[in-house]
């Protein structure tokens, strides 16, 4: 089977995806970290996280801070401060988060709960700074999956929904560690589909 991320009969990657930002959009606001946890999905092997990426950017020059976003951070001090720790420049942290994706062995395919929220982010960096997409438009909603192979309504979907796999996750809304176990739970449930 053909390793070109580009070639259509490539294997999957899903490239499980976690931001963490300061408001509601891009652009006005800003993305403070970028995690993403790459995971392969195979019959032989099962899931298997093959690589992560971690990024803490600076805040985009002029953006600003939504307030009840700020309001919101204030309950996570913690969490705040893991993701401001070691910041960079957006565009070094989106060149190194691209040249990570094109090294992995298979087509890139976003995944995040919920994916609205996070590619919206991504997308937005990945143009204004890159002007590419190594994704194209491949995005897998982690909530719609669920929703469709639970049979509930998109609304009664939550994240309980998911396999369990080391359920606990030690620093949450950090954003590394919201990807791996995210990707993880996802990951099994496309396991679980594909091949029981």
């Amino acid at each position: 089977m053909s390793k070109d991320p580009l070639h259509p009969t490539a294997n999957e990657i899903y490239i499980s995806t976690d931001i963490e930002a300061n408001g509601p959009i891009p652009g006005p606001y800003s993305m403070l970290a970028l995690g993403a946890g790459a995971f392969s999905v195979t019959r032989e092997k099962g899931v298997e996280l093959i690589s992560g990426f971690s990024a803490n950017l600076e805040e985009l020059p002029g953006a600003g801070s939504d307030p009840k976003t700020m309001a919101w951070w204030q309950d996570y001090p913690e969490a705040w401060d893991l993701n401001r720790s070691n910041q960079q420049p957006p565009e070094k942290a989106i060149s190194s988060y691209v040249n990570w994706l094109q090294k992995l062995p298979g087509r890139p395919v976003f995944v995040a709960w919920p994916a609205t929220y996070d590619f919206t982010f991504v997308y937005w960096y990945l143009m204004y700074f890159l002007n590419q997409s190594p994704f194209n438009w491949s995005g897998l909603d982690a909530r719609s999956y669920s929703m469709a192979l639970t049979q509930k309504r998109w609304f009664d979907v939550s994240m309980h929904d998911l396999p369990l796999v080391n359920a606990q996750n030690l620093h949450p809304h950090v954003a590394y560690y919201d990807a791996i176990h995210q990707g993880r739970q996802v990951c099994k449930l496309i396991y679980n589909n594909l091949f029981r």
